[in-house]
């Protein structure tokens, strides 16, 4: 083979093989920024909560006689437009009372809007087409903050037949307004005249604090403390303002720690597992039982001339098949998640038959993790 054809082709491609086998042994460490992990004290949304009716539903909305708060909320309404229903007989199907919520975000100022999600109280059918009127929202204060007005989306799909079958996707009983409500006071927290932030973890840890604090002392001395394994003190240095100073640090890089823990979802047969998972050494033997049981109906035919009658008989078979040849595996003391990944694999179950053997693991004292079970 000419020498060219190393040069031109052999060469680029060995040393792709090199570079990717870098990549992928090359230890991996995970550093995210500090505003991933934590929450800043004070920065977070408000729920607000308010009682609506939607009008102008077909024929799909609360019966009066079975929802008396829709017929009492439709007549103050009309007397506060003038009308007076009192002694008349109201019998319409095109209101429905309703439940408005909304999350009220940070710094959310005045003439701004949010979306609200509206669902009914009666038992309305649907809100398909309806339009919510002005309802005013609360906090948990008693305070109104936002008013909300405007058609509900349901994004439901459903359609019937004369026969009276009938087929529904979605919930058509809950829907939302884009931008429906419009923010009518500020919750007044300002931040910029504030002495000391408190960043909260996410995820609570001694390591992952103690880490935060030093990389936010590592760039102003003197300006963070770790509290407890959850919260980090933090005080803006002389001459800079705390959004100043939160701008600078939330982007640090820090790497987050925890304990070991294996996560598993029973249901779906979900395994997940941290990287400081361990095995101890242990060894495990596993065997698949199956039990079928199979049924052939026959049919038992009378006499000829007899007075017996013919008569369907079940027969059962019943089996049950072991399977044969499994050894005990040695499984444990792997310094890395991939080696003990890897034999966990070997025993060539299936991830429910997994999560017995890890519950079982544990059981025996070799599985270094905690198992939390969703």
């Amino acid at each position: 083979m000419p020498r060219s054809f190393f040069r031109t082709v052999l060469r680029p491609a060995l040393a792709a093989f090199a570079a990717v086998a870098c990549l992928v042994a090359a230890p991996a460490f995970a550093k995210s920024r500090i505003k991933d992990i934590v929450a800043f004290e004070g920065v977070r949304e408000n729920q607000l909560i308010g009682y609506g009716i939607v009008v102008g539903l077909n024929g799909s909305g609360d019966s009066l006689r079975n929802a008396p708060m829709t017929k009492q909320s439709l007549e103050a309404m009309l007397e506060r437009q003038g009308v007076n229903v009192r002694d008349g007989n109201l019998n319409t199907k095109n209101t429905a009372a309703v439940m408005v919520t909304a999350n009220l975000p940070p710094f959310s100022a005045a003439g701004s809007k949010v979306d609200v999600t509206v669902s009914t109280l009666g038992d309305a059918k649907s809100l398909l087409g309806g339009t919510l009127l002005v309802t005013s929202l609360q906090g948990a204060d008693g305070q109104t903050y936002a008013v909300a007005q405007g058609t509900v989306q349901t994004g439901s799909v459903s359609a019937g037949g004369a026969s009276g079958s009938s087929i529904t996707k979605g919930v058509p009983t809950a829907g939302r307004i884009a931008g429906g409500g419009v923010i009518e006071r500020e919750t007044g927290f300002q931040m910029v005249n504030m002495d000391i932030m408190r960043l909260t973890l996410r995820n609570p840890d001694f390591t992952t604090a103690r880490r935060v604090a030093d990389a936010i002392n590592q760039k102003f001395p003197g300006c963070a403390q770790a509290q407890n394994p959850t919260i980090i003190a933090t005080r803006a240095p002389p001459g800079m303002d705390m959004i100043s100073f939160m701008t600078n640090i939330e982007n640090l890089e820090v790497e987050p720690d925890g304990p070991a823990k294996v996560v598993i979802d029973e249901v779906a047969g979900v395994i997940v597992m941290g990287d400081d998972v361990r095995i101890s050494k242990v060894a495990i033997a596993q065997g698949n039982l199956t039990i079928s049981v199979q049924e052939s109906p026959a049919v038992s035919q009378p006499a000829p001339f007899s007075q017996g009658q013919t008569a369907v008989v079940p027969q059962s078979t019943v089996k049950v098949d072991e399977e044969k040849g499994k050894q005990l595996l040695t499984l444990g003391g792997s310094p890395s998640l991939k080696s003990l990944v890897g034999g966990l694999n070997a025993l060539g179950v299936t991830p429910r038959d997994m999560i017995s053997i890890l519950q079982a693991v544990k059981a025996a004292g070799a599985l270094q993790a905690d198992i939390e079970v969703m």
